[in-house]
């Protein structure tokens, strides 16, 4: 095996133009792999922190039953004692704020027309630790400092023609079915990545919700989380935490239903985007080694006549076609992901996405399984490209093969 190496090696080392060609085809395949699954997983993730840091929380717990029948009767699914519940929650690793929140629906009202929202009462302050993924496209962010401050989207703005610094009322039902009413100042006005979303939320401190609705209860419990990937083991600790006592725990994929269905779309392009790539990749290197077999058939009939056993010849031509895929897949994998880093560092402008108005910078990320998918494409095309060759070879007669020598 040793000699058989080093005689591939000095085959792949002689056809310098042939081999140059084999592994700049190879390393294009690799380096395209890397960019396209980079720049996949860089939609995907920032999908889901944009979800996650404007509206959902890693984490929300609620009683069960709230996401079925909550909104017939949001009352019935109070939590009472939220502050108790934050301490159980705060315990528990990786969690790195609780967030109370209160939801209702109602009319806002700027003095001339109604427009139905869908209001959150919220902690100003933990908020804007959490949603950072938020644009304030006019105003402020909400504050402690504001007990009748309220948020807009930019979809409800545009409807009632608001501004930072109006003032509106807010009408909705309190927990015992009575009309109540308060006026609130507009200081700011944002957009998440959903303009359904934006079209109808508004926000007011969770103190003027609960004062609005006539209790001092809550709808729900958002975790915030010190990293993402640690949402599933924190989901199962709060689980066990709590219980027995009618609370269920929600991680930010169950609560966007959406992000579930971007991601298995993504999954099948770039599985299609390798199938692809492959095939052009052994077709590129198959005609190459294609000619290179032909072109040496006298050399291959010279081997069987000095008694080189016919699998020998197949596994040579393997053997060269593995060596310039490991070559031809480094140097995609290097230049690939220095091409990544390059073009994360000046950005990519994208327009907004569908169903939203921001527009944002995209990067290439890096990541082991994408670079590892793409070397494993890029060693296996030559060698998949090199079968049929390597048996045609180690089949063809000795007479014929010597007889192109001539």
């Amino acid at each position: 095996m040793k000699a058989l190496l080093q005689l591939a090696t000095r085959n792949v080392l002689r056809q310098r133009g042939r081999s140059w060609m084999t592994l700049l085809a190879i390393a294009f395949g690799v380096v395209a792999l890397i960019l396209a699954g980079g720049f996949i997983k860089d939609t995907v993730d920032e999908l889901g922190e944009s979800m996650i840091r404007s509206q959902s929380g890693h984490l929300q717990v609620n009683r069960v039953g709230y996401r079925e029948q909550g909104s017939r009767d949001p009352s019935a699914y109070l939590i009472e004692e939220p502050e108790a519940l934050r301490q159980a929650l705060a315990s528990i690793p990786d969690v790195e704020e609780v967030l109370l929140r209160s939801v209702f629906s109602g009319l806002l009202n700027n003095g001339r027309t109604d427009w139905a929202i869908i209001g959150e009462g919220v902690e100003p302050d933990a908020e804007t630790r959490l949603g950072t993924y938020i644009n304030v496209s006019a105003g402020r962010q909400l504050t402690d400092a504001d007990p009748y401050g309220l948020m807009l989207g930019a979809g409800v703005a545009q409807a009632l023609d608001l501004q930072p610094g109006d003032w509106v009322d807010l009408l909705t039902n309190t927990t015992d079915g009575a009309v109540n009413v308060l006026e609130f100042q507009v200081v700011g006005i944002f957009q998440t990545f959903s303009k359904d979303y934006d079209a109808r939320a508004v926000r007011i401190p969770l103190s003027a919700a609960q004062a609005l609705l006539g209790d001092a209860g809550v709808h729900l419990a958002l975790l915030r989380l010190s990293r993402t990937d640690a949402t599933s083991v924190t989901q199962q600790a709060a689980e066990a935490a709590l219980a027995g006592e009618g609370f269920e725990v929600l991680d930010w994929k169950r609560l966007n239903p959406f992000y579930e269905q971007t991601v298995a779309l993504y999954r099948q392009q770039f599985g299609f985007l390798v199938l692809v790539i492959l095939l052009m990749v052994s077709l590129s290197v198959g005609n190459t080694i294609n000619m290179s077999v032909y072109e040496r058939a006298a050399e291959f009939g010279t081997m069987q006549a000095c008694g080189a056993p016919r699998r020998e010849i197949a596994r040579l031509i393997l053997l060269e076609s593995a060596l310039l895929g490991m070559a031809g897949a480094t140097l995609g994998a290097v230049a690939g992901n220095g091409l990544a880093l390059l073009i994360s560092w000046i950005g990519i402008p994208m327009p907004p996405p569908p169903n939203s108005d921001i527009a944002y910078i995209a990067l290439v990320r890096l990541a082991w399984w994408i670079t590892g998918v793409s070397f494993l494409i890029g060693l296996l095309a030559p060698i998949v490209a090199a079968l049929r060759p390597a048996r045609r070879a180690a089949r063809a007669d000795i007479a014929d093969s010597l007889r192109q020598a001539v």
